[in-house]
């Protein structure tokens, strides 16, 4: 016999991943479009607050079995909470219900609870159920609109004719292996007679260290174990991706060997915070794996002259911030941990001189459509490659860790200008003759746009001697000044 069956959803948010708990029920209103559901959102008293109920008008549904009911209770509960959650997005919520998505998780809300009573409008041996779903890695968020292959198809040649010159001009600046240092050429010799009282005399020289200086180091290591995505975004450039993954191309083989190169930055910087016994280790392995899973939203757009554009930027941007970091453990007494950071900016600064000489090859070649793809690159600002960090507790875990990195000196909005300001020079921005109308403007903007950052980080400065403390899980939940 059919009946109206009008059902009312609570949800609630909670980041908790727990069983199904519910009786069986008929579940055949599952059949239509969630969507199709109009929706009244308004404050329900009953269960506990906060809560929000979403009413539902009634549908017509028939008894069912109860065997068949208990086989589907979790694809329906699975169902519900999919449908609630697209519903809820379009509809104003209070802020705590809002529906959050991010890299590590797939909405804020991941539970229902629902009443189901019988046609009349009379609520008789109403029941309560609950549906909790597992929660399951999502794709990153978007942040931004995205652009793909924005490069024209002619260009394309430019960067196929320029593999000669890439063999001659970039692979020089790769070290061989067997002159490189390796992350152990720093750490005590687990082999070794003496590690112990190594590790212990690297555990002394860490005490000294403060919290905030070591909030700059995880954030900065973990940014070198994100390298995994970092060469992924190498290869989403179109002419220069390494198309089979061991490619003899000249472009193929920059990219995978900047890669291992890269990767003891990382391994080296692991292992001694990991020696010092000074942070949470665990938290941190979190963050990378999130951080991995996240990705990166640089904009590039499949566009190298866009890609080398932002590599350019970021290396220089790690070579300084690997310097400060170097500078400042000099100041704690460090000096092993100053020499870890010192080398590792080296090769930042080497990496750095490989890419500025592919955009000044561009540059030579085709200087308007250069200078607009670097205005371009501008306008959009650069994104940090560790934009999307996320430990499982802050969602503004990057927001507050750049926060301590500008008040510490590490890396600072001044830092960003000044970077502008060297590339517009190295690559003679200002100089630059026979451009289009677009071109001359790109031209004016990048010429003028460093002294304008830095009097917005003026302003800045003085707004962040407001901030106040911030755990951080890194430091075991120890409150950080911002």
């Amino acid at each position: 016999m059919a009946a109206a069956v009008p059902l009312i959803l609570l949800l609630r948010s909670d980041a908790n991943t727990t069983v199904v708990e519910a009786e069986p029920l008929p579940f055949n209103f599952l059949r239509a479009q969630a969507t199709s559901f109009p929706v009244r959102i308004d404050p329900s008293p009953e269960p506990p607050a906060p809560m929000v109920r979403f009413a539902f008008p009634p549908h017509r549904t028939r008894t069912a079995d109860r065997q068949s009911v208990r086989s589907t209770l979790n694809s329906a509960g699975a169902f519900m909470l999919r449908a609630a959650s697209v519903t809820v997005a379009s509809h104003p919520i209070p802020e705590w219900l809002r529906a959050r998505y991010h890299s590590h998780a797939v909405v804020s809300i991941n539970c229902l609870l629902f009443q189901y009573w019988p046609a009349g409008g009379r609520v008789r041996g109403s029941r309560w159920f609950r549906i909790e779903s597992k929660k399951t890695f999502a794709p990153p968020k978007e942040v931004h609109v995205q652009v793909t292959h924005s490069m024209p198809p002619q260009k394309m040649e430019i960067f196929q004719s320029l593999d000669g010159w890439a063999r001659d001009n970039l692979l020089l600046h790769l070290k061989p292996v067997e002159k490189c240092w390796q992350p152990q050429d720093f750490l005590p010799d687990p082999a070794s007679d003496g590690f112990h009282d190594e590790v212990k005399e690297l555990r002394e020289r860490a005490k000294e260290i403060p919290d905030d200086y070591l909030v700059c180091l995880v954030g900065d290591m973990i940014t070198e174990e994100a390298l995994p995505t970092y060469q992924t975004m190498l290869n989403t450039l179109d002419g220069v991706r390494d198309e089979t993954g061991a490619s003899p191309t000249a472009w193929a083989v920059w990219t995978r060997a900047w890669t291992a190169e890269e990767n003891r930055h990382g391994d080296l910087l692991n292992k001694y915070l990991y020696l010092t016994g000074r942070v949470d280790m665990r938290q941190i392995e979190k963050t990378i794996q999130y951080l991995i899973g996240s990705g990166m939203d640089p904009r590039t757009e499949n566009n190298p002259y866009l890609g080398f554009i932002y590599t350019s930027f970021q290396e220089r941007a790690t070579f300084i911030s690997h310097g400060n970091t170097a500078r400042h453990a000099k100041d704690f007494g460090d000096l092993k941990l100053a020499q870890i950071c010192g080398i590792i900016a080296s090769d930042e600064k080497r990496h750095e001189t490989a890419y500025t000489k592919i955009v000044e090859k561009l540059f030579e070649i085709d200087p308007d459509g250069t200078v607009l793809a670097l205005a371009d690159m501008m306008r959009k600002k650069i994104a940090m490659p560790a934009h999307l960090m996320f430990d499982g507790q802050d969602e503004k875990l990057f927001d507050h860790f750049s926060m301590v990195a500008q008040r510490l000196g590490v890396y600072t909005a001044r830092d960003y200008a000044d970077i502008l300001e060297f590339l517009v020079g190295r690559w003679k921005v200002p100089e630059l003759t026979g451009l289009s109308g677009e071109g001359h403007k790109a031209q004016d903007y990048l010429c003028t746009l460093a002294g304008r950052i830095r009097k917005l980080d003026e302003r800045a400065q003085s707004r962040a001697k407001q901030a106040g403390k911030m755990p951080f899980s890194w430091v075991y939940g120890r409150e950080v000044q911002m």
